[in-house]
This record gives structure tokens, C-alpha cells and sequence, in this order.
């Protein structure tokens, strides 16, 4: 796998989708010593399980160390902290970690307990695990969701994880942005794979869930934001630590460049009936066999049209999915590929939502 690559595949079984990237990852390539010390972050940033959209399916975390200790590697933990005011141990508890690391004899590393390391870079000082410092391979295993701060977290925020209490305490004075730029400069992952399946809409903390479906790899945190924002219907100006993260050396946000490897077509499945915040998103669109990854993308695009106050300008529902396929109607519009039939359509399988807003408002 190279730095440039974006590997991506869709389902919703978490565990086969795992393999799969981890199969295409060549990973003995990345890391030839199978004594080296790895770690795996994910995000357990409240004490919820994975449905809620907050945190990481721990058959993620499985299937990574199956394929680990399939491969001959057995210096494998799981290291983590809730933010500020949760218990980690909790979250590892309510999610089933304490029984992984059992049955699998890895262990647990609270963030929250461990030694720290002063660091500092571009004027910010920050306590980092010690752990996270010394591992020789990191690999972050964040959630793509909304943020009520940041707008979208992912790869570059899951970091926060490795930081005491009192410097995550301080990075919400510095404002987030420019602290986490700073710490991926002090240590970003070595590889990330997301967690895309049904990240929240708005919020960290979860609870507005949307079925996406799909989870993506790469090497380089700062493109792989970059492609997360894009799915998520942002901009990199919209999340400023990802060009702060560019500048610093972290990565490319040059998206032009990456390397796409599908490695499946989006499922068949269709997605739950939307709840909250996403029925009223839903109004806007007419689907019919809509997969999730296609029409969790459309959400998103209609949610960041309504943050400007232009969904009032949508004037006809936006269709979308497989029933549309082979359908005519010069009187409708449409996103995806399926929908081609149809007097607009945007193409694409699925489309990214910052495609998807940039043809709605065409459409005005």
C-alpha cells in the first residue's frame, strides 16, 4: 500500500470488510519485523457502543488482531481515553474490549493512567502517552462523524486520544484546530483505517446515526481526512486543521493525486428508516432501493445546505437508488449512477457529497 492510496470498500459486516482492506494493506511490506510493537487506537471517546455512531465496531478490532497474529506479530495492544470526564475503562467494558483482551492476550492501555511525554511544536506543549510515542506502529482506527466544534472528526482528531486530560483540557482553549495539527506533527498514525459505517451526523458523542456502510484505508492521516470531509459534503477550508496539518508536513490534502481502490460495488442493502435530524434531511429526497453509502452521502450534502440556509431553495425531492435504474423522466432530477435515466443526474457510485452539493445548487 502506498502513501498516495485511498483503499475503500462497502458492506455492512464489519469484520469481512476489515480483512479485506487488511488482506490489500500487505501490512508484512509496511512492518517486516514481527517483534515490533504495535498499537491500535480507536475511538472510544464516550461509553456508548458502536450503533449510536460514536464509536468503533470492536469486530474491527477482531478482525485486525486476527490478521495480526495470523501473520506471526503478538506485541499487540489497544490503546485509548475518553475524553474529559468519561471513563475509559468503561467504554472498554460496554463494548466488549475486556473480553478481546483476553481471549486474545492483548492489552488494554487507559490513556488516562498512563505515562507522559512533553513535546512540543509550533508553541502548543502537550503531555503525550508515552505508549502511543514509543509504539513502532500506530494504527488509528477512528470513526468518520460530525463534530459540534470541529465539524468532522476523524483521522487527525482521533489523536487527541493519546494526550492527558489536562492537554486536551488546554487544546479546547487553543481553540482545537491548530493544537491538533500540532500533535499529528508529534505523532500521526502509521495507518488508518475508518470506521465509515454510521458515523453520527452532527455530534462526537453520537446518537444521530447515519447507515454509510463502507470504511476506507490509508496511509497518510491528512489525505485521508481530506477524502472524509469530501464524503461528509466539506471543504478542507471548512476543517481548518487540515491544511494547518498540510503545512506542518503532516500529509498531502492533494486528493487529485490519491490513488482509489475500490474494492467492491456499494451493498444492495437499503438503509434504515432515518430518525431526527435525518427524517427531516429525508424530505428532500424521493428513494427508492437506495444504498446506504449513496444516500447517506445525500444526508449529509442536504445537511450542509441547510447550515447555509439554501435547502429552502431545493424545490423538487432528490431521487436517488436502484429503483431508478433504467427509469425516464425528463421532469426529475437525480444523484448516482442509477439515476442516469432521469432529466438531471449527477453520476458517480456513490457520489461524494461535496459533488452532490455543488449539482443541487446547479439546480437552483
Amino acid at each position: 500500500m502506498n502513501k498516495q492510496d485511498i483503499i475503500i470498500t462497502y458492506g455492512s459486516n464489519a469484520s469481512l470488510m476489515t480483512k479485506a482492506l487488511m488482506e490489500r494493506i500487505d501490512i508484512e511490506t509496511l512492518l517486516p519485523d514481527k517483534n515490533a510493537s504495535i498499537a491500535l487506537k480507536p475511538n472510544l471517546v464516550v461509553a456508548v457502543t458502536a450503533d449510536s455512531g460514536a464509536t468503533t465496531h470492536p469486530e474491527i478490532v477482531v478482525a485486525i488482531i486476527e490478521h495480526l497474529q495470523g501473520l506471526g506479530y503478538h506485541n499487540i495492544s489497544i490503546v485509548e481515553s475518553a475524553w474529559v470526564g468519561d471513563s475509559t475503562k468503561e467504554g472498554f467494558r460496554v463494548n466488549g474490549y475486556i473480553q478481546i483482551s483476553k481471549q486474545y492476550k492483548v492489552p488494554l492501555v487507559d490513556v488516562k493512567d498512563d505515562a507522559y511525554v512533553k513535546k512540543t511544536v509550533d508553541g502548543i506543549t502537550m503531555e503525550v502517552s508515552k505508549t502511543i510515542l514509543e509504539t513502532d506502529f500506530l494504527i488509528s482506527l477512528p470513526v468518520l462523524k460530525g463534530h459540534c466544534q470541529t465539524a468532522m472528526t476523524c483521522a487527525l482528531k482521533n489523536m487527541k486520544g493519546a494526550l492527558s486530560d489536562r492537554s486536551k483540557r488546554l487544546f479546547h482553549t487553543l481553540g482545537l484546530n491548530r493544537p491538533i495539527a500540532a500533535l499529528n506533527k508529534v505523532r500521526a498514525a502509521d495507518l488508518v483505517i475508518v470506521d465509515s459505517l454510521n458515523g453520527d451526523l452532527d455530534f462526537e458523542e453520537g446518537g444521530n446515526p447515519i447507515q454509510t456502510n463502507r470504511m476506507f484505508a490509508c496511509r497518510d492521516s491528512v489525505l485521508c481526512d481530506s477524502f472524509g470531509a469530501s464524503l461528509m459534503g466539506f471543504e478542507n477550508r471548512d476543517i481548518p486543521y487540515i491544511e494547518m496539518a498540510q503545512q506542518l508536513g503532516v500529509g498531502s490534502t492533494d486528493l487529485a493525486k490519491a490513488v482509489m481502490i475500490q474494492l467492491n460495488e456499494p451493498s444492495d442493502e437499503v438503509p434504515p428508516r432515518p430518525s431526527g435530524r435525518a427524517n427531516y434531511l429525508g424530505k428532500f429526497t424521493e428513494p427508492d432501493s437506495a444504498c446506504s453509502a449513496c444516500y447517506g452521502n445525500l444526508i449529509h450534502a442536504l445537511k450542509r445546505l441547510d447550515e447555509v440556509n439554501r435547502l429552502k431553495n431545493v424545490k423538487q425531492q432528490i431521487c436517488i437508488g436502484q429503483g431508478y435504474k433504467g427509469k425516464s423522466d425528463p421532469l426529475k432530477v437525480g444523484v448516482g449512477i442509477c439515476t442516469r435515466g432521469l432529466g438531471k443526474s449527477l453520476a458517480g457510485c456513490p457520489p461524494k457529497a461535496i459533488d452532490m452539493i455543488k449539482f443541487i445548487k446547479e439546480l437552483e
